[in-house]
Parts: structure tokens; sequence; C-alpha cells
């Protein structure tokens, strides 16, 4: 590694011992307690882990009551009700627990949450509930009632509304199994070896759920899938993408010169009407001044 200036330039060993680094992370997450595994110990977790989390994995979402959409799709950086992030969480099983709805219980210590549970940010702010204080001011148990003194809420309950249209409480968190999401009709992306990744199946997993056109998230949709009839009930991408496709399809490719000649045509419109309104300026002005001069004689 070499710095020159305020630049930083990476050999190709260094870029390589990155890449590394980086793949530990997402396979190990924090279970190395802060310590980096050795060599043989980081096999020997691999060899723990990665069947596991090929066989048992967890898909989370965050989903619409009423629409269905799930408008957040899970992730090991996706904050918690309780401040921590769902890597924090527990997500691996040997076996998953039978329990419905399943609990995912956080493993940080001191922390009392006993199951993720996410809760839509306002921009970057926390979202307040209905009593006027943040979610960090409720507790992590329970109906989360709030810990401010003399404050008498004992559920957390917000009205802020989600990019679906619906408020924060019609949603509903869904934890389940890779046969369930796929009885749904759900995609469920590829098998990774990564610590708690949830509902992520690929990179539009990230968007929120109202604008993810491609569910599975693993690369734009098709042609087949872009062109098939809109209805009053499908995505407003696809409607959007109809609607565009009638247009061009009755419209001519506009080309540069025509859009000068449109352009140039408005520009003489407008000045022919600015010249009539001129002209009956003037002659409504010619018209007062002899009525003027008329009625002095």
């Amino acid at each position: 590694m070499l710095f020159s200036g305020d630049r930083v330039q990476i050999n190709s060993t260094g870029a390589k011992n990155i890449d590394e680094y980086l793949e530990y992370r997402r396979i190990v997450g924090d279970d190395d307690g802060g310590t980096l595994f050795t060599p043989d110990q980081y096999e020997k977790y691999k060899q723990e882990v990665v069947s596991k989390r090929f066989k048992n994995r967890l898909f989370v979402s965050w989903a619409s009551a009423n629409s269905g959409i799930e408008c957040k799709m899970v992730g090991p950086e996706t904050k918690c009700f309780c401040q921590h992030r769902y890597k924090q969480h527990q997500t691996d099983f040997d076996e998953i627990p039978s329990t419905n709805p399943i609990k995912l219980p956080c493993e940080v210590s001191g922390c009392s949450c006993r199951s993720y549970s996410y809760i839509p940010l306002n921009g970057s702010q926390p979202i307040r509930c209905t009593c006027k204080h943040f979610t960090d001011e409720h507790s992590v148990i329970g109906k989360k009632k709030c810990k401010k003194v003399n404050c008498g809420c004992k559920e957390f309950y917000s009205a802020f509304t989600c990019g679906c249209g619906d408020p924060t409480y019609n949603h509903k968190m869904i934890i389940e199994t890779k046969e369930e999401r796929q009885s749904r009709g759900k995609p469920i992306g590829h098998d990774v070896p990564y610590k708690a990744m949830g509902g992520l199946t690929g990179f539009s997993s990230l968007a929120d759920g109202y604008m993810r056109l491609d569910e599975s998230g693993i690369g734009p949709p098709n042609q087949q899938f872009l062109q098939q009839s809109s209805s009053a009930f499908d995505h407003p991408f696809v409607k959007i993408h109809s609607s565009m496709k009638e247009l061009s399809l009755e419209q001519p490719l506009r080309t540069e010169e025509d859009d000068m000649a449109y352009f140039e045509q408005r520009y003489q419109q407008r000045l022919k009407r600015e010249k009539q309104a001129a002209r009956l300026r003037s002659v409504d002005q010619s018209k007062r001044v002899k009525g003027a001069n008329s009625s002095k004689r």
C-alpha cells in the first residue's frame, strides 16, 4: 500500500487481502468476538455454519398487511427496534424452531430484546409513537410501552406512513423458512454462506418494496414481464412501462431536428400572440384618448 498525497494506492496483493477480509466479515460477522480467527479456526467455523445456513436460512421481511407488498427486506445491517442490527440477533440454527412465529433474540450482552422487530425510519431519523416519544424511549419487550416518566403510553403505536401508502401499524414482520417462502410464490435467490442475509436475495432487495420491480433482486425483469398486458392490480412500474410502450407504437421516435422545429414553432406562436396583445392595447388606448377629447368639447 502506497500513500501519494491525499490518495491511497493499493497493489494487487493489497486488494486481494481486502477482498478476503470483507469475505471473512460477511461469513463470520461478530462471531469471532473481535479477534480474528486463525486460518484453521476459520476453516473449522465455515465447516460448522455454512451447511446450516444453506439448509436453515430464515427469510425476514416487513410487509403491508393490506397489499402484501414486502416493504423492507431485512439484511445484516438493518436495525431492530432494540437499536441493534439484524446480524447481532440469533440467525443460525442447528434446527429451525417449531414455534410460530419464530423468535430471533438479540445476542448483544444486556439487551432484553426477545425477537427481531423492524421499525422504519423517517429519512435518517427514528419515528415517533403517538405519545410523541421515539422508539428508543420505549421498552423492547412485550408491547413496547413508553419508559418516560408520567407517560401513560402502554404500547408503541405509530401512524407514520410507509412508502406503500399504509401506516406503520398496518404492517407485520414475516420470518419464514425457504419452503414457506416458496409456497407463497416468493423468490429465494441463491444459497449463500454469508451471515444474517435475512430477506436479501440480490442488489435490488435493498430498495423499498413499492419501488422494487424485480422481486427476486437477482437482476432486471425480462421483456416478457415488461410487455405483459396491464391491469388495475399491476405494479405501478408495469403500468408506466405499458403506457410508454403504447405511446412508442403510435408515435415515431423524435429526432433532434424535430425538437428544434417544434420549439421554433412554439416560439413563433408566442411572438404572434404578444404582437396581437400589443395591437389590442394600442387600439384600446386610442379609443380612450378619443373618448376623453370628445367629453372636453
